[in-house]
This record gives C-alpha cells, structure tokens and sequence, in this order.
C-alpha cells in the first residue's frame, strides 16, 4: 500500500479576458517539489497556457499503462528503447445529464532493442496485462482502449 498526496493552491484573481467571473488558474505542487499550472479546460473559461484536469487524468492513464508495460517487457526480457504516447479523453454526456470522462484512446508507438524482440502477439499480451494492472485505470469509470499495431 502507498499513500499519494499534492497540494492545491487557487487565490482569487479576475478572469483575465471575462469581466465578472475569476480566473480559474490554480498550482499543484507534486512530492518532488514540481509545481504544475492548472486551469479548467478553454470550454470552460480556463486558460489555454496551462494543463487542465481532464488531460492530468489522460496522461495520468497513460503514464500507469506505460510503466506496466515497461515492467512487463522487462519482466520478459524485451528491452524497450523508446515509448511514447499521444493519448486523448471524451469529455462527454453521462446517462445522468451530467459531463464524464467517457473514454479514453491509449496509442502508443514503441520501439524495442537488444536481441529479444517481441513479435505483435507478445506485444498484444503485455498491453493486456498493462491494462488489467494499472491502478489509474482500475481506478476510473472510463472505458479505456489501446490502439497499439
């Protein structure tokens, strides 16, 4: 077990091009000392210059489901040179007339080194496993796919 804490920081400030509202931007100081701006999303009078929740819960997927996938490899001999990811989230309508992060599009591109190199059913396998173990993903209602070949 582990216990995973951030700090939030907002003080009020006007919105910066809409009289009458605030300004959305806020601070999340991480446990290395990093301090990302965050805002809500341009949909929703947030600045355009700072990462927005939704793409923090994106790339949040996406970071657990590479380090599964990197451990997996390993686990099995393959050596991962490189990975990278463009993933993207749909905000979208839920049954109850509310916004939720619906789905959630994972595709990676991957490059192997060494001797061992996995053809696409290994390589399908280990994104299962990845997907199964992710704690993020296990964590979210979101239906999360992986477009890896």
């Amino acid at each position: 077990m582990s216990v995973h804490q951030s700090v939030i920081s907002w003080q009020r400030n006007p919105h910066e091009s809409e009289a009458g509202t605030y300004s959305r931007n806020h601070q999340v100081m991480l446990n290395g000392g990093q301090q990302v701006d965050v805002s809500a999303s341009v949909e929703f009078k947030g600045d355009p210059n700072c990462a927005d929740p939704e793409q923090m819960l994106v790339s949040a997927v996406s970071s657990c489901h590479m380090l599964f996938f990197l451990a997996i490899a390993e686990f099995q001999g393959y050596q991962v040179d490189s990975y990278e990811d463009n993933p993207v989230g749909y905000l979208e309508r839920n049954d109850k007339k509310g916004m939720e992060v619906t789905r959630i599009v994972l595709s990676p591109q991957i490059t192997f080194g060494g001797d061992k190199i996995p053809d696409p059913k290994a390589i399908s396998r280990i994104h299962t496993n990845a997907h199964s173990n992710c704690f993020i993903r296990n964590s979210i209602t979101a239906d999360v796919t992986i477009n890896h070949l």
